[in-house]
């Protein structure tokens, strides 16, 4: 661990968000669309201001390019202010904006901590951004003495995955704070999975953290992935920046519709988690049986991670018997291993019949 006379680490109290913001998006005025301009309050009104169709079907309007009624609902949930809060096409799309608002190509480089997400690496190739890949330790958490060494004045976005994919388990509070102190970057943290963790979600730092980003998505917990909605939640300056880049109409009307609908279902996602959770430790306890698995990975996340004794063989014998699942094999520190996601019970009893049957 870092300590305060140590020569990498880098006092938060120096960040400051104008000095790693990009020059050209300084001064970018971003696109004005005709429903930034005229905000409804809600009164009858006859538009003709944006050369849409004017023949009503549902979708023939510009969705609002700030998803106010999302937001809104979005930020009490979450105990922030909508200020905090950016909507996108995914997650994906969100991370992208923070490699374009942020990175300069050829400049600058990000630092990744494999085994994790693998879009931090494609985003940062797509960007022409150098990804600093600093490895997980042998126990799947963050090494702060050499990600503090391969920080410098170049890096500009530190990715945290927590809980992490593909291994399941969260990083230690303590390390994240260690890295939120020592670098005036970004420190991302991706909560893809933080509705499965007892963890608290990190959003509650915000305040606390200028350099702080949060991103979560719909496509997990809510079972939203195929409507494309990613969170980011950050300090209403980062926000602010990012609303420069963002395309107008990146969230369209039909997402906002389903993702509101499915917010404020909250028993019925609540029920899901749970659902989730107990199905997770059935399969953890058929696992622990099934003679080829060797390791059971810790996970706060809705899949397991399991180090079996030859996973290219398993994978295809459980594709035999019409099962699924993820060979990760060729990921650093992942020798071997498959990741099980957590099914509905009844797909649960497919895969734990065909574990059984390839155990015996």
């Amino acid at each position: 661990m870092a300590t305060l006379n140590d020569p990498y680490r880098i006092e938060v109290m120096s960040f400051n968000l104008d000095n790693i913001t990009r020059e050209n998006v300084k001064g970018l005025s971003p696109y004005s669309s005709a429903r930034d301009e005229y905000v409804s309050d809600g009164s009858t009104m006859v538009f003709l201001d944006a050369n849409e169709n004017p023949f009503e079907n549902g979708v023939n309007r510009y969705p609002d390019p700030q998803q106010r009624g999302l937001k809104a609902i979005l930020a009490e949930q979450k105990d922030i202010e909508e200020e905090n809060i950016l909507l996108g096409n995914g997650s994906d799309e969100v991370l992208d904006l923070l490699f374009r608002a942020f990175c300069e190509p050829k400049e600058d480089n990000i630092i990744s901590l494999p085994p994790t997400y693998g879009m931090y690496k494609v985003l940062s190739g797509i960007n022409l951004v150098e990804n600093r890949e600093v490895l997980l330790t042998n126990d799947f958490q963050p090494n702060v003495d050499k990600i503090l060494k391969t920080i410098d004045s170049n890096t500009k976005l530190l990715f945290i995955c927590s809980p992490n994919n593909p291994t399941g388990n969260s990083f230690s509070t303590q390390i994240i704070e260690e890295l939120l102190n020592s670098f005036n970057g970004l420190v991302v943290i991706d909560e893809a999975y933080i509705d499965f963790s007892s963890e608290e979600s990190w959003i509650s730092k915000l305040s606390e953290h200028p350099n702080l980003i949060v991103t979560q998505t719909l496509s997990k917990a809510y079972g939203m992935a195929g409507i494309r909605l990613g969170l980011c939640m950050a300090s209403s300056e980062i926000i602010a920046v990012l609303n420069k880049i963002k395309p107008p109409y990146n969230v369209n009307q039909l997402t906002q519709d389903k993702a509101i609908e499915r917010v404020l279902d909250v028993a019925s996602v609540a029920q899901e988690v749970k659902d989730i959770l107990s199905e997770r430790e059935k399969l953890r306890e058929t696992l622990k049986t099934v003679s080829f698995v060797q390791t059971i990975y810790a996970t706060d996340a809705n899949f397991i991670l399991a180090k079996v004794d030859n996973a290219n063989l398993r994978y295809t014998q459980l594709l035999e018997k019409g099962v699924v699942v993820r060979n990760r094999t060729t990921q650093p520190l992942c020798e071997n291993t498959l990741r099980f996601t957590v099914g509905t019970a009844e797909e649960n009893k497919s895969l734990i019949s065909a574990l059984k049957t390839l155990s015996n």
